[in-house]
């Protein structure tokens, strides 16, 4: 099985950063996304953050090339330790200093930095050192050992998918909306039978009390919806605690799904908030300091 490591992890480290390294040298999300991260931040531009990860993703991908082509040459495995090591660095300030802003690791994630983002930065920090220090080829590997080989890439592969929180629309939201199907959800009421449109809902909810004393918390636009007994499921997403001690929730609101503005009675909407680490539910207690946001002024 060690040997079966060594040999394969420059193919899976390679993999890794020439998804992102793509991603952020030739994707038109990086510009849109720079302003949203802690890089801009730190730069004070978003310009120079958009180059700044457009260059690093230039030389993920000259270090995704280095291991696939001369894996046992130290120097590529030595340089993704290194970018490893710098990639957990910056993530700790950025968790630190700007809890709320993205990291830009894929410049398509725009979710606040998790641990799911260290341990993909530690992966590349392991696996770096591992290929620098072992120095072996994939290719004898995959032509000795096949089908070890196809099991131990497709675990890897999921691994990395499953700290990717970009690709979270491709798995994990279809998996808990079957968990949603099968045991059901907290926030159950009476089924309707009349539906309106998911806008109609959004515009009520955004005139609701409850949307006024969340929306401090709140730190999106609308991500996910879906139904359940008649009520329809609106999440958001945001932070609450302040400073050092803000950490990402998820904002889940439930309201009537046949409800609009002109029924005239207030529609009963419920929410709840759910750690975006932890899974777990947080009580409206435990949110302690919700930072204050600043209205913007109007254009003359």
């Amino acid at each position: 099985m060690l040997s079966l490591t060594t040999g394969l992890a420059p193919l899976v480290l390679a993999g890794l950063l020439g998804w992102t390294g793509a991603v952020k040298a030739f994707s038109r999300g990086t510009a849109q996304q720079a302003p949203k991260t802690v890089l801009a931040r730190i730069l004070r531009s978003s310009e120079r953050a958009t180059l700044v990860l457009r260059a690093t993703g230039a030389g993920e991908l000259l270090i995704a090339a280095g291991l696939l082509v001369v894996p046992a040459n130290p120097v590529p495995g030595a340089a993704a330790a290194v970018l490893g090591a710098g990639f957990v660095a910056y993530l700790g300030y950025g968790r630190a200093a700007a809890p709320e802003s993205s990291c830009g690791c894929s410049a398509r994630e725009d979710t606040p930095v998790t641990w799911r983002t260290f341990a993909r930065a530690a992966v590349v920090l392991v696996g770096g050192a591992t290929v620098a220090v072992a120095q072996d080829t994939w290719w004898p590997t995959v032509s000795e050992r096949p089908a070890g080989a196809l099991a131990f890439l497709a675990g890897a592969a999921a691994v990395l998918v499953a700290l990717s929180a970009d690709l979270d629309r491709w798995w994990l939201l279809p998996l808990r909306r079957t968990r949603l199907r099968v045991f059901g959800h907290p926030l159950l009421g009476t089924a309707a039978k009349n539906q309106v449109p998911v806008a109609a809902s959004v515009e009520l909810l955004e005139n609701s009390l409850a949307w006024q004393a969340a929306a401090p918390v709140v730190r999106s636009a609308l991500l996910d919806h879906w139904e359940d007994g008649g009520w329809r499921i609106l999440q958001y997403s945001g932070v609450y605690g302040d400073k050092e001690h803000a950490r990402p929730v998820a904002v889940v609101f439930a309201l009537d799904a046949t409800a609009v503005r002109d029924t005239g009675a207030d529609a009963v909407v419920r929410v709840s908030y759910v750690d975006a680490d932890s899974g777990e539910a947080v009580a409206v207690d435990e949110l302690g300091a919700v930072p204050s946001r600043k209205i913007l002024p109007m254009a003359g």
